[in-house]
């Protein structure tokens, strides 16, 4: 494994990786299948564990170097983008909240080692989608264990990850907004599903519903409770690393809408196609959606370890507003690249098809639902003002 901190060498391994994805990527949509080929090459190249401290045998990644990774492998396919950056999401919340906790920080080497594949249970039937709240909760046993039931409707790439992280009330008697996050291997996890994945996009993902049961000890808790862990680290890295994938999926289209244009300037030579403008439309909106996220991961690697920073009001409302601004932007591109295409990308036996990208970008919009982020932005902008006027 080549641990050489670089921004070049991540690059060049995601386009590696990026190359075998792209070779995979119909068949993972058409059967909505886990791209095993693209995730055993992240494992094999290094990049699970990019952003592990150097200390424990990673490369320090920051947030910027994984989302250019990400837009790489986005590009090719959009569940591999997206595995990948659910997969940092979990490896930030240890690195950023460790705390010289020993299990933590074995789990990290042990990612290191073996590139084990990290998901997330936070979402809880009868919760109403609410990452905030839970119904389950831990039940210490008399021999030191603790035991974690949850029905979750969704655990992206469950059936492949290595290690859950879960949310679970800190006790049997806790509130439901006190939480903690529990590492819970697979060796020690009983995954049950529930129900089927057979959506219109990110199929690949495949994050059908569970019933989890974890046995740990009780050293498996994050040191930090979930509440300090979701707003320094869980809730920004997702907003942040999600728009890299979206991004990606725009890059994709507005290569395959560029390439249509190009096709009919060569039987034209010497006039201007008609697209051609639209493509230019087209362009400007990709390159300042990039922009945008771009100047968010740094200002994110910028503040990285001013907690009171990252959670001020302004940077909670600044985070949630470019997931916002990003699901829309993909939905926007990609329609924007169809026009552009015309009927090639309309058709699905075309190889400047966009059905697959059109398919996937309208999943953005659902993933932690827009308009439930529109209300926590409303009323984060009311306690931005009552505290301006105090």
């Amino acid at each position: 494994m080549n641990l050489t901190t670089s921004r070049g060498l991540l690059a060049d391994r995601a386009r590696q990786v990026a190359e075998i994805a792209a070779r995979h990527v119909h068949d993972v949509d058409a059967r909505a299948r886990f791209p095993r080929e693209a995730v055993d090459a992240l494992r094999s190249n290094g990049l699970l564990a990019a952003a592990v401290p150097s200390a424990l045998g990673g490369e320090n990644a920051t947030l910027h170097d994984l989302s250019e990774v990400a837009r790489i492998l986005a590009e090719s396919c959009s569940a591999t983008g997206m595995i990948f950056v659910m997969h940092q999401i979990q490896v930030l919340c240890l690195t950023r909240h460790t705390h010289g906790s020993t299990t933590v920080i074995r789990t990290l080497r042990r990612l290191v080692m073996d590139g084990t594949l990290m998901a997330s249970a936070t979402t809880e039937a009868g919760i109403g989608g609410s990452t905030r709240t839970s119904g389950c909760a831990i039940d210490e046993q008399p021999n030191g264990t603790i035991v974690l039931r949850k029905t979750a409707p969704v655990i992206s790439y469950g059936a492949f990850a290595d290690v859950i992280l879960t949310t679970a009330r800190a006790s049997l008697e806790s509130a439901p907004s006190d939480q903690v996050l529990v590492i819970c291997p697979r060796a020690t996890t009983r995954l049950t599903q529930l129900g089927e994945w057979d959506t219109l996009g990110f199929r690949g993902t495949c994050s059908p519903g569970f019933q989890l049961e974890a046995t740990v000890d009780r050293e498996h808790i994050v040191p930090d409770d979930f509440a300090t862990i979701s707003a320094e680290t869980m809730l920004p890295v997702s907003h942040l690393l999600w728009a890299t994938v979206w991004l990606g999926i725009s890059d994709a289209a507005a290569a395959k809408a560029a390439t249509a244009v190009q096709r009919s300037a060569r039987k034209s030579i010497g006039t201007l196609p008609p697209a051609a403008t639209r493509l230019a439309e087209l362009l400007g909106k990709v390159a300042a959606f990039g922009g945008l996220v771009e100047s968010s991961t740094r200002a994110f690697d910028d503040d990285a370890d001013d907690r009171a920073a990252l959670t001020s009001i302004p940077r909670a409302i600044a985070h949630n507003s470019l997931k916002i601004t990003a699901s829309d932007s993909v939905i926007d591109i990609v329609g924007q690249a169809m026009l552009v295409a015309g009927i090639a990308g309309y058709r699905q036996d075309s190889d400047l098809s966009l059905g697959r990208l059109l398919r996937d970008s309208y999943g953005t919009a659902v993933m932690v639902n827009n308009d439930r982020i529109l209300a926590n932005n409303a009323q984060l902008s009311l306690l931005q003002r009552r505290k301006a006027r105090r």
